[in-house]
């Protein structure tokens, strides 16, 4: 009698074409990877260059300015081997003297006195103009500096360029914060009459959660109508939401323009109803409630479609049961109905703040001086006056404010539980 365990291998198991079947596994099984990357190696390589590395620079541009530092090497050097408070004295004039001649030969002076400008005011011309008269300057050039502009011996000038000589530094930050640093490179208070970044960010927080209470409050019951309207009427109804985004965002907002100025529209139906008379019109734009009112209209739909998203989706025997069994319609609705809807509020909500954040383009058309927003001095620094280090800080504290209330959602909600639509 044949054993019947004689056909049970005891090596180890081996594919039809011999290999081990371990080995065949883990080769599949990499195969298998490297198909995978491959398939998201377009879409990685996309955010990549599109997202995360124009962050990174505007991260780094935040922090990071040489252009000071690498046009005036003599003055670096002199900084590097004088420790903060030692006198300015014939050799620091003659490495200044040094620079300024180099500059002018490289034609880099504007350049240098930018940066120096970015934290006193006035001091471009100053390098630029030192640079045209340093050629022909004689020992002792401490008294030639003076004689030329008493500037080039104020201390703070000083300050100001040994801060700069280090081409790393927080000094940007500080003029986003309404700060900056006395003679002695001590951090203190901006003059009361410059201090316009914090109230421009407190502003831009404060109406963007303005706008996106105003979003929820009018999106949610149009979301509740499309999830349970007839789907003929919904579709219809959804079309109507989806309009603005077939109009462009420039026409949108000069239509508010016209809808809201004092001789606009909207006033004129005030006028002819006896509401207000023609001597008290409403000023509805270039200040924050132009602001408010238009931001609101555009970001509407961004409120609208999340929430319809999650809305479709809850059966309403949930709260014919919760009625069955007792409670009232307003009962059911917020203890059954509304704890469903979270996840879809707080996507709407979230989307709609960020947006608000950062929108600029209608502040500034209907915003006037009351109703313009930190992307608007983000832009113009970056359009005008080219302080590009100074709006990429800006523009980070933005970015951390975002990331902020996008953890707070996380934690509240559950970044797993968001739904866009």
């Amino acid at each position: 009698m044949t054993d019947a365990t004689s056909d049970i291998p005891t090596g180890p198991l081996k594919t039809a074409d011999g290999r081990p079947l371990k080995a065949a596994l883990a080769a599949s099984l990499a195969v298998r990877r490297r198909r995978a990357f491959m398939l998201v190696a377009p879409l990685f390589l996309f955010i990549m260059i599109t997202f995360i590395v124009p962050i990174g620079q505007m991260l780094f541009k935040s922090v990071y300015n040489d252009g000071f530092s690498k046009n005036a090497p003599a003055l670096v050097q002199w900084f590097d081997t004088h420790p903060k408070g030692s006198e300015i004295d014939e050799s620091a004039y003659a490495a200044l003297h040094s620079d300024l001649v180099l500059m002018r030969e490289q034609k880099t002076a504007g350049e240098a006195g930018t940066r120096i400008n970015y934290d006193i005011s006035g001091t471009r011309s100053l390098f630029t103009g030192g640079a045209r008269k340093a050629k022909k300057m004689e020992p002792p050039y401490k008294e030639a500096f003076l004689e030329i502009d008493e500037d080039w011996g104020d201390p703070n000038i000083w300050r100001a360029m040994r801060s700069a000589a280090n081409p790393f530094t927080i000094d940007f930050y500080l003029a986003a914060n309404d700060l900056t640093r006395d003679e002695s490179g001590a951090i203190t208070a901006v003059d009361e009459g410059q201090a316009i970044y914090k109230k421009l960010m407190g502003r831009t927080l404060i109406l963007s959660i303005e706008i996106t209470a105003l979003c929820l409050l009018l999106g949610f019951p149009v979301a509740h109508l499309l999830a349970t309207l007839p789907m003929r009427k919904a579709m219809l109804l959804m079309i109507l939401v989806l309009l603005p985004f077939w109009t462009s965002l420039l026409v949108r907002t000069t239509s508010w323009m016209v809808l809201l100025q004092s001789q606009g529209v909207l006033n004129d139906v005030f006028v002819w109803l006896g509401i207000i008379d023609d001597e008290g019109r409403i000023q509805m734009i270039y200040n924050e409630m132009g602001t408010i009112i238009a931001m609101t209209h555009i970001l509407l739909p961004f409120t609208i479609l999340p929430l319809y998203s999650v809305m479709k989706t809850i059966p309403p025997s949930y709260v014919r049961a919760a009625r069955s069994l007792g409670a009232t319609s307003w009962t059911a609705f917020r203890r059954v109905y509304v704890p469903q809807t979270l996840p879809g509020i707080g996507a709407g909500g979230l989307l709609v703040f960020i947006l608000a954040m950062g929108y600029y383009i209608t502040p500034a058309l209907v915003g006037g001086a009351d109703g313009q927003m930190i992307s608007n001095m983000i832009a113009f620094h970056m359009q005008k006056s080219l302080n590009w280090s100074l709006a990429a800080a800006l523009a980070a504290q933005l970015l951390a404010i975002v990331l902020i209330f996008f953890w707070i959602y996380d934690k509240l909600v559950g970044i797993d539980k968001m739904k866009l639509g």
